[in-house]
């Protein structure tokens, strides 16, 4: 998939001159976060989002730091918070040089910028036209969408054992010279040694996400390296409790 595919295609954007009140009352009016702001020529000049807001003058929410820290910023910083809480035009508090992503890059690339820069939404470039925008919403539902349209589950039990065993023979975390797979009506059954704790819950969720399966039980056993102590799965330390009862 790519952002075309996936993105809002209803842009709001708001002029540079607009007053940040105006641009306030769009992201509530119409339930967003951000707005692209566009110049009279349709180009993309910067972004305003809800964070710019945060700490305004009309709300007391000003930036308050120590005496002995205050000292330690320079002028440009100070003036540079002042403008911030004090602007009333949104091109006096907007993110210039805003990122951007092209209509056709794949969802992974979308996925990698919102992560490396840590940012909530993109606007979507056609040449250097804006056509829409990508969101962390836009891609959960692209996300629910998609796990609606999976196919139908796997008719046996031997499918989904050599589906899961497959999966697993892909990824180099799975001790799987240490484990094996039972299922039975649907229901996967983990049996054998782990060496981290943590492998116990990826084996679950890949067993999981096999087409077909009804259910996880895990009888894994932890061995710990340095003591060489042995921790079963909560449900067999319930099974032995009862026994012992």
């Amino acid at each position: 998939m790519k952002a075309k595919d996936v993105m809002t295609t209803r842009v709001v954007s708001v002029e540079p001159d607009a007053t940040v009140l105006r641009a306030a009352r769009l992201m509530l009016q119409n339930r967003i976060s951000g707005l692209p702001v566009v110049d009279a020529g349709g180009a993309l000049v910067g972004i305003v989002t809800e964070g710019d807001f945060l700490r305004r003058a009309e709300t007391g929410t000003e930036r308050k730091r120590p005496r002995w820290i205050e000292n330690l910023l320079t002028s440009g910083k100070r003036a540079d918070e002042y403008t911030h809480t004090h602007a009333r035009r949104v091109d006096e508090v907007m993110s210039l040089d805003p990122l951007t992503v092209a209509e056709d890059v794949p969802l992974d690339e979308v996925v990698k910028v919102m992560e490396q820069h840590r940012i909530k939404r993109l606007p979507v470039m056609r040449g250097q036209k804006i056509v829409g925008i990508i969101s962390r919403a836009n891609l959960l539902h692209a996300f629910a969408s998609v796990a609606k349209e999976m196919g139908p589950p796997a008719p046996d039990d031997a499918t989904i054992r050599s589906r899961l065993l497959a999966e697993l023979d892909k990824q180099k975390w799975a001790p799987l010279a240490l484990i094996d797979v039972v299922v039975r009506n649907g229901v996967v059954e983990l049996w054998g040694t782990i060496t981290d704790e943590r492998q116990r819950q990826a084996l679950a969720v890949a067993a999981e996400n096999i087409p077909g399966v009804k259910g996880v039980r895990d009888h894994l056993a932890w061995v710990e390296p340095m003591s060489g102590m042995v921790f079963l799965a909560p449900n067999e330390d319930h099974v032995e409790e009862a026994k012992a009862s």
